[in-house]
């Protein structure tokens, strides 16, 4: 009889070096909104390839960790960010295409991040330096990070749709001013405000009013009251966005 393979062991016949051995990274597109703008967190490069070309942070996730894992430890590495409590990180998609890193063959778990605030990063690991960046001016990066860049903006304006994931830029407590700002800082767009206020507030569960708070939003009308995250995770209905200019409505 033959036997079995138990546990972690390979299967008996099973010869590893068959294959062609390929590396495992981690790239992180990390989103705030900063002075009404859309920013993205970059790094420039300090080796080669690509030695003195800005890129998204990331790099080899190691034998005994998660992808997960090592995306948060090159955060931490490359941009100095290594206690972001308001971090919502969210895997994207794999990039295996290859000849995208000319060492080797490589294969990259992209994530998304959101933070609600901007903490300045500062460079570090192989990182020369770590900046925020406006996204409309980010590129061009290097390997290809634009492309990685352009799926995340294109997935976090999709979720906004459907999702309580706007919340994640905001504050703790925050107007519906300022979540409305979200939505039109990631669609590119302006929302008419009584609509929008409208809809936010007949959701069950997309934000929660903080008892006897406001803030002063810089005109001469009443303070505005302030909002916290809901228990919702899902919008229904879902808050479409506007078509773009010269797209069909």
């Amino acid at each position: 009889m033959t036997a079995r393979a138990t546990g972690g062991s390979a299967p008996e016949g099973y010869d590893k070096h068959a294959f062609e051995p390929f590396a495992v990274t981690v790239d992180l597109a990390v989103l705030t909104i900063r002075a009404g703008a859309l920013d993205v967190l970059l790094v420039e490069r300090g080796q080669e390839p690509y030695a003195g070309r800005w890129a998204l942070p990331g790099g080899f996730v190691l034998p005994d960790e998660s992808a997960e894992t090592a995306a948060r430890r090159e955060l931490a590495e490359e941009t100095g960010l290594a206690d972001v409590s308001g971090l919502h990180l969210e895997q994207l998609r794999t990039y295996s295409e290859p000849g995208r890193d000319p060492r080797m063959r490589v294969v990259s778990v992209a994530f998304t991040a959101l933070l609600p605030d901007a903490p300045e990063p500062r460079g570090g690991g192989d990182a020369a330096e770590a900046r925020w960046r406006p996204y409309d001016t980010a590129g061009p990066l290097a390997f290809d990070h634009d492309r990685i860049l352009a799926d995340a903006h294109e997935r976090v304006g999709a979720q906004l749709e459907y999702s309580c994931l706007a919340t994640a830029f905001c504050p703790p407590e925050f107007t519906l001013g300022e979540l409305q700002q979200v939505y039109e800082t990631v669609w590119g767009g302006t929302l008419d405000r009584p609509n929008f206020r409208r809809k936010v507030l007949a959701t069950p569960g997309f934000v929660e009013p903080v008892p006897g708070a406001a803030r002063l939003t810089g005109g001469r009308g009443k303070p505005a009251a302030l909002y916290r995250a809901g228990t919702a995770a899902a919008l229904h209905p879902p808050l479409l966005r506007p078509p773009r200019e010269g797209s069909p409505a």
